[in-house]
């Protein structure tokens, strides 16, 4: 069961702290005691360190800059918040084995990251009596299932994934469909998510998918929040910042990894030169295509045209100087660059999959386009950038998208308010739970 907004059910923007409980960001291993009453701490359980570029990383940041900007305190515990004297040791052993079997590195990352958030967890839960765990993936909500002690600790996972995580590492090259680790994670999100108390799903996409071959979920406590930012302002007509590199006419932000897609914008600009126009492009991100784009790109001929600007991490700065963003993905979720790019007044163009209509409307904040067809693209993205009109009226509809739906002072409540009503499930949790679940 899907849980609606209630329209007008939250308190304005700004206001927002049903409990207040001192301000700041909780670090495992120095929180604050959860004093008496009813409104459960909320622990954010995660496998990534926290401060990576993923889009995962930066909706867990932004989860915690609302929640500390509102006087809370929201702990995120990672693998990392503990020292124990195996991690090192485990942790390190999955660079060689990534090196002789990559499947196998996937399959010991997940069981041996999810056993030490586990322990972590274990740790903080037992001073935090009453609390919510906002898991962001089936390896952190299992870990977060077997550490609680009571049906006060209830366990919500956000699903940040297009059907199951399986596919995703398929997508990065590293397991192939149907083999052993493949099924095995399939098995263990069959396991884990019928158990939790409670779903975020970050899109109608997301929902529809797991739902798809998990029937389980429908009847599950659940919601569909999508991600979002804090609204930093428009900068001052200059733009960005005197460092920041020169304007270009596109932008787009993402891991240079096969599903980003990066290669069909780089054909897409030699297909305008084509029709007479040349258009310069700079794509932030850094991954294991980059060799492979550069390439690319001087077999096109078009590297004069494309900067390769890597891992940056002023992207929002940046985002003004630029007229269009564009977006080339084939499996996307609720993708944060593209809602940074509307914050920044910027059109999205981009393939409709996932999240992304959700985020936007055709002839509205942007376009869609197909990434089966750079030469079709092309002409699409030429009509667009040389139609300043319509670009600019794009441009308000942008701005205003985002401020109506994807600001963290309108979402983020809708979040909170969520994971602190959620009750525990009767039948839910950790009894369901092999001792041995697959990776």
């Amino acid at each position: 069961m899907t849980v609606e907004p209630v329209p007008g059910g939250l308190a304005a923007p700004g206001a927002w702290h049903p409990h207040r409980s001192g301000p700041g960001l909780g670090v495992a291993g120095g929180e604050v005691p959860t004093p008496g009453g009813s409104v459960p701490r909320v622990v954010v359980a995660t496998l990534l360190r926290g401060s990576g570029a993923t889009g995962v990383e930066t909706h867990i940041r932004e989860v915690a800059a609302f929640s500390s900007a509102h006087g809370e305190v929201t702990t995120i515990v990672t693998p990392f918040s503990w020292v124990m004297p195996i991690a090192a040791p485990v942790f390190g052993a999955r660079l060689a084995i990534d090196r002789v079997s990559p499947a196998t590195g996937v399959a010991w990352y997940r069981y041996w990251h999810r056993q030490v958030l586990r322990a972590a967890l274990s740790r903080h839960l037992a001073r935090t009596p009453h609390a919510v765990v906002y898991a962001h993936c089936p390896p952190s909500a299992y870990a977060a299932l077997r550490a609680r002690r009571s049906p006060d600790q209830r366990v919500v996972m956000a699903v940040h994934f297009d059907q199951s995580q399986a596919d995703e590492w398929v997508d990065k090259g590293r397991i192939r469909p149907h083999t052993k680790v493949y099924a095995g994670i399939r098995r263990l999100e069959a396991e884990v998510i019928p158990a939790l108390d409670g779903i975020v799903y970050l899109s109608r996409s997301a929902q529809a998918a797991l739902a798809g071959w998990l029937p389980a979920v429908e009847d599950m406590p659940s919601i569909v929040i999508p991600n979002f930012v804090e609204d930093a302002g428009l900068p001052d007509s200059d733009g960005a910042t005197p460092s920041a590199p020169a304007q270009a006419d596109l932008v787009s932000v993402g891991g240079l990894e096969p599903a980003k897609n990066h290669a069909f914008l780089l054909r897409v600009l030699a297909e305008a030169n084509r029709l007479g126009r040349r258009y310069r492009l700079d794509i932030v991100g850094d991954g294991p295509c980059r060799g492979d784009l550069g390439a690319l790109a001087a077999a096109l001929g078009v590297e004069e045209q494309v900067r390769l600007l890597g891992y940056r991490s002023d992207v929002r700065s940046l985002l003004p100087r630029y007229r269009l963003y564009v977006h080339a993905s084939t499996r996307e979720v609720m993708a944060l660059a593209p809602i940074e790019a509307l914050a920044a007044g910027l059109p999205v163009v981009a393939a409709p999959v996932g999240g992304l209509t959700d985020m936007v409307d055709a002839d509205v904040e942007g376009l869609f386009w197909s990434v089966t067809d750079p030469a079709a693209a092309a002409r699409l993205l030429v009509d667009l950038l040389e139609d300043r009109d319509r670009l600019a009226r794009m441009s308000l509809a942008a701005r205003a998208r985002f401020a109506r739906s994807l600001d963290a002072a309108v979402v983020a409540p809708r979040l909170f308010d969520f994971l602190r009503s959620v009750p525990t499930r009767a039948g839910a949790g950790a009894g369901h739970l092999g001792a041995g679940s697959p990776p």
